[in-house]
C-alpha cells in the first residue's frame, strides 16, 4: 500500500488522479500513524519550504519521514518533496530533513557565481523554470525509469536547484541555462524535481515503476 503525506503543501489531487489511472491502491492522510502501515510513500510538495517544514513539524512528519527512510522502504519526494530531504534551502533559509546531503539554491545565485556578477545576468532565462523540458540520464539511471525513454519530456515547475553534495547520486537532469539535476537517487529515497504525476505517459511510467517496486 502507498501512503501520500498531506502537510497542507502538497499537490495531492493530482497525484490521487494519476495513481487512479494506474489502478494503484494509496491511502492520503494528514496524521503520520494512518501511513504507518505503507510499504512506500509519496512526499509531495509545491509552495514555500519554510512554511512546508513548519507544516511538517507541526503535524510530526518531519520525524515520521525520517523513520520511514531509516527503514529502507521506497520513498518518493515530487517537486518541493524533492528539495526538503536535503540538508537545507535557500528559500527562508531553512533547515530540512537531511534524508541526503546537499543544499537548495535559487537559480538566480547560482547563475550569479557562475557570471561573477549581476551584469550579465539578463542572458539567463527567466524564472520560474516552468514547461516542458528534456530530461537526460545519468549515473547509471534507476529502476524507476525502466521503459522511459531518454530524452522524455517532463513537466517543471521551480525556482530553486538541487545541489547534492555526492553528484554521483543524480541520475536524470535537464539544461535551464546551467545542468540542472532533476532527478536524485540514494538507497531508498527516488526524488524528481519535476511532476511526474503531470507528465503524460513517461510520468505514468514511472509512477507505475514505483508502485510495483
Amino acid at each position: 500500500m502507498i501512503g501520500i503525506v498531506d502537510y497542507n503543501a502538497g499537490n495531492i489531487t493530482s497525484v490521487e488522479h494519476a495513481l487512479k489511472s494506474i489502478g494503484a491502491d494509496y491511502v492520503l492522510s494528514k496524521n503520520p500513524a494512518d501511513l504507518k502501515d505503507a510499504d512506500k510513500i509519496i512526499f509531495p510538495g509545491v509552495g514555500d519550504a519554510a512554511y512546508a517544514m513548519e507544516q511538517l513539524k507541526q503535524t510530526g512528519f518531519d520525524v515520521f519521514l525520517k523513520e520511514f527512510a531509516a527503514s529502507g522502504k521506497p520513498l518518493m519526494g515530487i517537486c518541493l518533496g524533492s528539495q526538503i530531504v536535503f540538508d537545507f534551502s535557500e528559500e527562508g533559509d531553512v533547515e530540512c530533513l537531511g534524508l541526503i546531503p546537499g543544499k537548495i539554491r535559487h537559480f538566480s545565485n547560482l547563475w550569479e557565481e557562475r557570471i561573477g556578477g549581476e551584469e550579465h545576468m539578463s542572458v539567463f532565462p527567466k524564472v520560474p523554470h516552468m514547461g516542458w523540458n528534456e530530461v537526460e540520464f545519468c549515473n547509471g539511471s534507476s529502476k524507476l525509469l525502466e521503459g522511459v525513454k531518454e530524452g522524455s519530456d517532463f513537466y517543471f515547475v521551480h525556482s530553486y536547484v538541487i545541489q547534492p553534495s555526492d553528484p554521483t547520486v543524480i541520475k536524470g537532469y535537464t539544461n535551464y541555462g546551467m545542468m540542472v539535476p532533476a532527478i536524485i537517487e540514494k538507497d531508498n529515497i527516488t526524488v524528481f524535481q519535476f511532476h511526474p504525476e503531470k507528465s503524460g505517459a513517461a510520468g505514468l511510467k514511472i509512477l507505475e515503476n514505483f508502485v510495483k517496486l
